[in-house]
């Protein structure tokens, strides 16, 4: 309580000029190094929905969420090939202990790209980690890629949409009546777009336990890649 109390008196719009005009220093490097960083993170599973939000804050919704692209799917990309190549024994012996990872690669061996797409589009699988554990399934690279992108686009506009929200109150001029209509309409986007997300999530979930359900299959089966 007491840290949140504390939280309200920090000078959050001080630090986000000084963050903003550090990366805008770089100038044209300020996304590429941003989406650097989002490729280690991703790599060293470190969550990047921090970053995701600060993409958005400091670059704006468009630019922002174009960086979180590039990066998440770079990074992605990247975990995936090291766990078909120097990390596969690593990464296949946490995959045999974990029952969620067991029933994703047996639906994957059915539906390879529309599965990779709904685990992306589900909470339920944690970004990193999953990055790595479907680099052991069967599935190919090429969709693996496309999936990924597509199954990532609701969540990076989600994060980038409240960074570029919370970088508008930052800097703008509270007394100004246009000021606060820009404010409720970017408020109100954001919640339209909580709203797709959510009724997104779900069906993505409903659509796994269907197809979990619809196709019962042996245990885990690590296969060479194609």
């Amino acid at each position: 309580m007491t840290a949140s109390i504390g939280f309200l008196f920090l000078p959050l719009r001080t630090w986000f000029v000084q963050l903003q005009g550090g990366v805008g220093s770089l100038g044209a490097l300020g996304p590429a190094v941003v989406a650097v960083a989002y490729v280690a993170m991703t790599v060293l599973l470190i969550p990047g929905s921090a970053l995701t939000i600060g993409a958005g804050t400091i670059f704006g919704l468009w630019v922002g969420a174009l960086v979180v692209i590039v990066g998440a799917n770079v990074g992605a990309l990247g975990s995936f090939l090291l766990a078909r190549t120097f990390l596969r024994e690593n990464v296949a012996r946490w995959a045999e202990a974990n029952p969620t990872f067991a029933s994703l690669d047996r639906a994957i061996g059915q539906a390879g790209f529309k599965m990779v797409m709904l685990s992306r589009l589900s909470p339920a699988f944690p970004f990193t980690i999953l990055n790595y554990a479907l680099g052991l399934t069967t599935v190919r690279t090429g969709s693996y890629v496309l999936a990924n992108l597509l199954g990532m686009l609701p969540g990076i506009f989600l994060y980038t949409y409240i960074g570029a929200t919370v970088g508008e109150a930052l800097i703008g001029d509270s007394a100004s009546s246009a000021g606060l209509f820009q404010r409720t309409l970017h408020i109100v986007g954001l919640l339209a777009t909580v709203a797709v997300v959510v009724i997104v999530t779900r069906l993505a979930r409903k659509a796994l336990a269907e197809m979990e359900d619809a196709r019962p299959m042996p245990n885990l089966n690590v296969t060479e890649v194609r």
